[in-house]
Formats: structure tokens, sequence, C-alpha cells
């Protein structure tokens, strides 16, 4: 009982960092591009995680028990890294032209998408995900469609940054059933969507030192809290949580990113809004409930 409840305030802690980052994500807007604001903080994440990488290595108990695939590890870690600058970028992008609190609900809709690319790939989901899917399409109208029909641009592209991490979450889960190293995948993906968008950085944007300065606080704070300290913390915690739990426990990140985004940023959500916020959340913890069995009858 210690242990899963260690492991439930972990993941909350988890929770609370990925959240407030949504805050961090929107003020670094205000000085530097996209491209520059996620390349940089993302470098940053895999630089925080070689030394996490190297005491696990060290103080890990059960390590010379674990046999880890290093081609899987290496492989996955780029095609993640690749899906990871995709979605990120997308997210990014969106969070210039919405709020904090809308992009953390909006990009919280990967849990219920994820059922879809499983169905693709052959994995049949519970029925219970079409009433879930239904819920969340309707909570993304109420929170995001204009009364002319109409979607904020924001929006969209958070929309889609959902899709791509759901592809990113699909892809994570297939390099860890061939043998993968989660920690160091992670690492490894962090390094590859860095250097992709520090390409692009050069090529699309104009980065300069003094803005880049400007917003230190904010790229070090996602880079080192929301990609390495979180990241470790969920590797962590899901050791002593049950999935479901853990699953939902993360999924608070869209509540703390509104919560944060109102607190610091003064962001306000219409009571439609705040329906919408309601509903998309419902669905995300709804498509991670596991309904009882039910019991046939014996005839008498």
């Amino acid at each position: 009982m210690a242990d899963r409840f260690k492991g439930n305030a972990i993941l909350l802690l988890t929770a609370i960092i990925w959240g407030t980052s949504f805050v961090a994500q929107s003020e670094g807007m205000k000085y530097v591009e996209p491209f520059t604001y996620n390349a940089l903080r993302t470098i940053i994440g895999g630089i925080v995680l070689l030394p996490v990488i190297a005491g696990f290595s060290i103080f890990d108990k059960n390590k010379d028990e674990k046999k880890y695939s290093v081609k899987a590890t290496f492989i996955g870690g780029i095609v993640c890294g690749a899906v990871l600058c995709v979605a990120s970028s997308f997210q990014q992008f969106g969070i210039v032209y919405t709020t904090s609190g809308k992009s953390g609900f909006v990009t919280a809709l990967y849990i219920v998408i994820v059922p879809f690319y499983q169905l693709i790939l052959g994995r049949k989901p519970k029925k219970t995900i079409w009433f879930c899917v239904m819920m969340a399409v309707v909570g993304f109208y109420l929170l995001c469609i204009k009364d002319d029909f109409t979607v904020g641009i924001g929006d969209l592209l958070t929309l889609i940054c959902a899709f791509g991490f759901a592809l990113h979450i699909i892809c994570i889960d297939r390099c860890l059933e061939k043998g993968a190293n989660g920690l160091q995948m992670a690492c490894i993906q962090f390094f590859t969507a860095g250097l992709i968008m520090l390409v692009c950085m050069f090529i699309f944007e104009h980065p300069q030192i003094d803005k880049i300065l400007e917003a230190k606080y904010t790229i070090l704070y996602t880079g080192i809290m929301s990609s390495g300290v979180a990241y470790t913390l969920q590797i962590i915690g899901q050791r002593y949580a049950e999935p479901t739990i853990a699953t939902l426990l993360m999924s608070l990140e869209s509540v703390f990113a509104a919560l944060s985004g109102w607190l610091i940023l003064g962001e306000v959500l219409s009571l439609r809004e705040l329906f919408g916020c309601c509903l998309v959340f419902a669905a995300v913890v709804l498509s991670q409930i596991k309904l009882p069995a039910r019991k046939n009858k014996k005839s008498i």
C-alpha cells in the first residue's frame, strides 16, 4: 500500500510539471519562434537524461537480470524522436494561437485517439471507447468550434499534435515490446528530435541570442523539468502504480494546464469552453477505466 501511494504521488507530481509546462511554452513564444524553443528545450532534456541513465545503470539492483536490445533502443529512439519532433512542433505552433489551458485539454485527446491506431494495427479496442470518442468530439466542439462553425488555427494545430502524440505512444509501445531500454531510448529520441528541429530552426527561423536569453527560464523549465525530471519520475512512478491509475493521474496534466493558465496568465474560459473541457477530461478518464466482466447467469 505504501509503495502504491508513493507511485501515485510521484505520477501526480509528474502531471503537475507537465501541466505547468504549457504556461512556460506559451510565455516562451513571446521571445523566440517555435522551432528555436523546441530545439533548445528538447536537447536540454536529452542532456539532463544522461546522468540519470548513468545513475540507473549504477544503482539498479536488477540490471544484470534485464537484457535490452541495443538495436531496438537505437532505432526506436530515432523513430520516436522523429515522431516527437512532428507532434511537439505542431503543439508549439498551436500554442502561439490558443491558450495554454485549451492546448492542454486538446493535447490530452491523444489518449482517446490511441485506440484508433490500435484498431488499424489489428488490436480491437473495448466497446466503451466509441462512447468516449463521441464524448471527446462533443467536448472538442464546445471547446474549440466557434459559432460560425470554424475552428481556430491554434486549436486545429493542437488537434494534429494530439494525433502525433498518440502515434508516439504506439511507437514507444512497439519498441518496448521488442526489448528497447525505455530511458536510453528517451534520451536518443530527445537528441534526434532536437537535432531535426535545430536544422529547421536555422532554415525557417532567425534565432537571436538576446531573445533566447530572454526566454531562458521557460526553456530551462520545460527542458529540465518537463523532459528530464518528469520523464524520470514517470518511469519511477509507474513501477509502483497500477497501469490504469497511472494513465489517469498523468492525464491530469490537462487540468493543471488550465489551472496554471488561469493562476499565472489570467486566462479565462467561457462556460461553454469549461463544459467542453469537462467532457474531454471525462472522455479521457472513462477511456482508461476497465469495466468488470459480465458474468453469465447460471440457469436454474
